[in-house]
């Protein structure tokens, strides 16, 4: 039986946080899904670390705010501190795409995303503007629902509503950018990915093994 898919298996690493947030509610009610989705939180940061794969910055903040706001939470019996949440990671992850673009000079998402597809600059430019005011945006929408609707509507939000318009939101910026767009490898592509300078043969090897070829008599 071949192995699973890695894609699959960060899928489904990725969503099983939403499904257990959600069934523990529907279950037990808001602090019982708070309590799990701070314990599931702790799990994956230990799975990755166990796996022998590096842990994302990301992943620390987000255990850590969960940690906070979920522990506010459960000891204030107030869920509004596990509803802010969302909108603070959202906030974050917009705060350091932009700070890293204009402040460091750096493009986050050309770094992570570089050899795997090729862009103008100004279209990796554009992709952060985007991104950014997609995390900005939702965590505005979060903090509306939170705030004016009811506990149960707000989960169900969390739950299908924000990945599902996140998921949307990110497609169509990409459809916006396709144009620029061209995917390392693929055929007809331009695009290859950079030779790490180890492996190239040095420049007088190379001219060696060319003069030897085009003049074997003179061996």
């Amino acid at each position: 039986m071949p192995p699973p898919c890695p894609c699959a298996m960060k899928f489904f690493f990725d969503v099983l946080p939403f499904v257990l947030f959600y069934v523990s509610y529907v279950k037990w009610g808001i602090y019982v899904a708070t309590a799990v989705a701070i314990g599931v939180s702790a799990l994956q940061i230990v799975l990755t670390l166990l796996s022998g794969r590096k842990v994302e910055p990301m992943q620390w903040v987000g255990m850590g705010l969960i940690g906070v706001f979920g522990g506010m939470t459960l000891v204030l019996q107030n869920p509004i501190f596990v509803m802010w949440r969302s909108s603070i990671v959202n906030w974050l992850l917009a705060a350091v795409l932009l700070v890293s673009l204009h402040v460091l000079g750096r493009n986050p998402l050309k770094l992570l995303l570089g050899s795997q597809m090729r862009m103008p600059e100004r279209a990796w430019r554009q992709l952060v503007w985007g991104l950014s005011g997609l995390f900005t945006t939702m965590g505005v929408v979060n903090i509306v629902v939170a705030k004016n609707f009811s506990e149960a509507a707000w989960v169900n939000y969390k739950t299908f509503g924000s990945p599902v318009i996140s998921f949307l939101a990110i497609a169509l910026l990409f459809m916006l950018l396709g144009r620029h767009i061209e995917i390392v490898g693929a055929p007809g592509s331009q695009a290859s990915p950079a030779t790490p300078p180890g492996d190239a043969p040095p420049p007088s090897a190379a001219t060696g093994d060319a003069a030897a070829v085009q003049h074997p008599q003179q061996r």
